[in-house]
């Protein structure tokens, strides 16, 4: 007998103890490996994957394994981390079967993961991740890549865009490649596949991923130590800069001085740089103007909330990384009521699956109903300063440029004033972030607005009403 026959009859029997939704989703996607005297290796496609046999199906493994090999089987997982590529081999995590771990361990534990083996099984995949010289001091997310990247009508330019840089660093018209959107819409992970395909494509490339706020840090931490120039030179030989939410960068002089240096010395010496926002270059603000004008040099990108189709696709693509099969109604039914952002709707399906998972009736929607009933109610009610500008700029029949732009006009300003105050009422956003999404302003101006606020209401009877109409309007969002 091999591997393939073993596992063949294994099958056999569990199917006659597993019913047969639970048997394709949890037993058709496994692949025996090898066969070796008593120990059979199996594939499995995620971690999550594995635990959840060891959690649930351990009892009814052991015994099919039992009734062909014997009553000393042993079973092992390959748990597939990485899927490899042209370049690289694929990267498997092995770990043993829960009951094969120890011949004393009390069979109480033989069903569960213990957490000693878990973060033993975790370092070995960080110990060969960090060996592996594709993602050597890039930050780079190996997971993050082109072939996981749902593509749609909302980021389909965006994923063109980044296609072409990543075949072509440096050399095409998009230099540099600048991509901004909402709160999770893809732009983090279409920044890092960009620089895994680069690395890819080319493993000697100076690829680094660094947000903006660790930058900065990294900046000042140079300073102290008078090794600025050595932060300068470890930036200027990069043969690929990605920097994530350069917005923060706002009122930041001395990190935008010398960000600007970088970014002339790769721009000329024809290196390519990455950088998002949460906004179009033109619209930011406490940035130095000459740093303004070259994001716009090259090509700008948006992504944006992704439609009814592609959330479909999003929600296919997550179920089959991870294994797993729900409903058709119960799919539909969650790409319908979570249209916010992929981030929103990715954690809704983690909910479904785990409550599918730990469920031992067939899963429908009326259960999917009541699980996502207290996600969807919160995302129905969540008040955000989006849609507080929204709100504020209608009722004062002004844009929402406007409230972010320099301009006092009375009216204008009064308006702005007004969204600061519920932005401060409603969010938990500190005053220096609420500042930085009207156009750059410091915490002194949220705080004067608001306290301007408080002030009208007490001591003018129609400004009170129109603060409390907006109020309802807020309220009748939730």
């Amino acid at each position: 007998m091999n591997h393939k026959s073993v596992w063949n009859h294994c099958l056999q029997i569990l199917r006659s103890r597993v019913d047969e939704k639970s048997f394709s989703t949890w037993f058709d996607p496994i692949a025996p490996l090898s066969l070796h005297g008593n120990l059979l290796t199996i594939e499995v496609p995620s971690q999550y994957f594995y635990e959840w046999l060891e959690e649930h199906y351990v009892t009814e493994l052991q015994m099919a394994l039992a009734s062909v090999i014997g009553k000393d089987a042993r079973l092992e997982y390959s748990i597939v981390v990485d899927k490899g590529d042209r370049h690289h081999r694929p990267l498997h995590l092995t770990l043993p079967n829960a009951a094969g771990r120890s011949g004393d361990a009390p069979a109480a534990d033989s069903s569960r993961l213990t957490e000693q083996t878990l973060s033993r099984g975790k370092s070995a995949f960080h110990h060969r991740l960090e060996k592996d010289r594709l993602f050597d001091d890039s930050n780079l997310i190996p997971s993050y890549c082109f072939d996981n990247f749902v593509e749609g009508d909302c980021n389909r330019l965006a994923r063109s865009a980044g296609l072409a840089v990543a075949s072509k660093p440096g050399i095409t018209s998009f230099n540099p490649l600048m991509l901004y959107g909402g709160v999770g819409l893809g732009k983090t992970h279409l920044m890092h596949a960009i620089g895994n395909k680069i690395r890819e494509i080319d493993p000697s490339k100076k690829v680094i991923y660094i947000s903006s706020e660790k930058f900065t840090n990294q900046f000042i931490e140079s300073l102290t130590k008078n090794a600025a120039s050595d932060f300068t030179e470890h930036y200027m030989n990069m043969d690929v800069l990605v920097v994530d939410d350069i917005q923060f960068l706002a009122g930041k002089e001395k990190t935008q001085e010398i960000f600007f240096h970088i970014f002339n010395h790769l721009q000329q010496a024809g290196k390519q740089l990455i950088l998002s926002s949460d906004c179009p270059p033109k619209d930011l603000k406490g940035m130095h103007e000459r740093l303004i004008s070259r994001f716009k040099w090259g090509l700008t990108a948006d992504l944006q909330q992704p439609d009814f189709e592609t959330r479909m696709a999003i929600i296919h693509k997550k179920m089959q990384n991870d294994g797993i099969l729900l409903p058709m109604d119960v799919v539909e039914y969650l790409a319908t009521n979570i249209d916010t952002n992929i981030r929103e709707l990715e954690g809704a399906l983690i909910s479904l699956i785990a409550h599918s998972s730990l469920s031992n009736r067939e899963f429908d929607l009326t259960q999917a109903r009541k699980i996502l009933e207290n996600i969807i109610n919160n995302l129905e009610k969540e008040v955000n300063i989006d849609r507080i500008q929204q709100s504020v700029s209608r009722y004062f029949s002004i844009s929402v440029d406007d409230l972010k732009d320099k301009t006092r006009r009375k009216e204008v300003a009064t308006a702005r004033q007004v969204a600061m105050y519920f932005a401060k009422e409603y969010t938990d956003y500190s005053l220096k972030q609420i500042g930085q999404y009207f156009g750059g302003r410091d915490h002194s101006t949220v705080i004067h607005a608001v306290q301007c606020v408080h002030n009208l209401i007490d001591t003018d009877k129609s400004f009170k009403r129109t603060v409390d109409d907006l109020k309802k309007q807020l309220q009748a969002v939730n």
